[in-house]
């Protein structure tokens, strides 16, 4: 494979300059991304093929003087510049001499899309905006509950205390809740989670989980356990917060009874474990949308929420060597399908 091969086998652009700053080499890509300045660039100057400007439209080349500067001077860090047509590109290069007392042998010049990192920062984005909105609510309350016991300490009741600071109680635990979210997601996306699983009762699990949302909603929820149900191998924290999300989305986002169910795995699958179903009688989820419903900040036109909460279900369930799935319910609603192992059977 001779260089222009490789180059053209590259994600990303590359364009290669000699000593007296004459374009030898131009990728596939480099092409792509240059348009018409980069046909027949071999041979022509580098600065006239490399047609990047900055917001102010000053051009890469005079900005950056790669064949000019510290004789230790070997790279040009990566710099955001704009393509002819205005498209976002992430520029880098290599700056090659055959020694430190030499001038510049030759200048390689690397070119990637701005696109994922500019979906990077609307993440980021969206993810400083979710956390200032779910935050301000709760440390209003806290603040304000607090601010009127200290001013006001004498003039309230007993039960006008008890009240406020059971409201403060419940507000911080919805801070903890979201911070022990942002935590997961980060943990996920690492690949830094960690699991303690062993084996554990999934009927008693989530009987506990059932009878908690049931104390907190007029809302017919229901469990059905088949009989002979296998143990599961689970970190029993992180089982408890998947079920806990499912059923907590289908008493917010659902209508009519949400009912869970448990049942052996069946001889399809290659191993032994648990099945867990939960299903609402509301609207469902369409087709179209149940691709997005495991990723972050989903919440479907839904009340309210991080949006974070399916996709830590997608991620802590599939570190367990388990599977979500979405479907219909009998009843028109929305049918969430887990599959958990009763072996360990986390991904190396």
């Amino acid at each position: 494979m001779d260089a222009q091969q490789l180059a053209d086998s590259l994600p990303d652009g590359v364009v290669v300059a000699d000593a007296e700053g004459r374009v030898t080499l131009v990728s596939r890509v480099a092409v792509q991304m240059l348009g018409r300045s980069a046909l027949d660039a071999v041979g022509r100057g580098l600065a006239e093929v490399l047609a990047l400007q900055d917001q102010d439209g000053a051009a890469w080349f005079d900005h950056n003087c790669p064949y000019r500067g510290l004789a230790t001077r070997t790279a040009v860090p990566e710099q955001s510049w704009l393509l002819p047509d205005g498209t976002e590109v992430l520029v880098a290069a290599r700056i090659h001499r055959p020694a430190l007392d030499r001038p510049v042998s030759s200048v390689v010049v690397t070119l990637r899309s701005g696109r994922g990192r500019a979906r990077l920062d609307r993440e980021r984005s969206d993810l400083v905006a979710t956390v200032a909105h779910e935050l301000r609510s709760p440390l209003t309350g806290v603040k304000g509950f607090v601010q009127a016991m200290l001013n006001r300490w004498d003039k309230l009741s007993d039960d006008q205390k008890k009240l406020m600071l059971t409201t403060v109680s419940a507000d911080s635990d919805r801070l903890s809740r979201l911070i022990a979210e942002l935590l997961d997601v980060a943990r996920i996306d690492t690949g830094r989670l960690q699991l303690y699983p062993r084996p554990s009762d999934a009927a008693v699990l989530t009987g506990r989980i059932v009878e908690s949302v049931r104390a907190g909603t007029s809302r017919p929820v229901v469990l059905h356990v088949a009989a002979d149900l296998p143990e599961i191998s689970a970190d029993p924290d992180k089982f408890t917060q998947v079920v806990t999300n499912l059923v907590e989305n289908g008493v917010r986002h659902g209508e009519g009874t949400v009912s869970v169910t448990l049942d052996p795995l069946g001889p399809d699958h290659d191993h032994a474990g648990v099945r867990v179903v939960v299903q609402d009688e509301g609207e469902g989820i369409p087709l179209d949308l149940r691709r997005r419903v495991f990723t972050k900040f989903w919440k479907g036109g839904a009340r309210g929420g991080t949006g974070l909460g399916m996709y830590i279900v997608g991620g802590l369930t599939r570190a367990h060597g388990g599977t979500v799935s979405i479907g219909d319910a009998p009843g028109g609603g929305a049918s969430i399908v887990l599959t958990w192992p009763s072996q360990d059977r986390r991904p190396e």
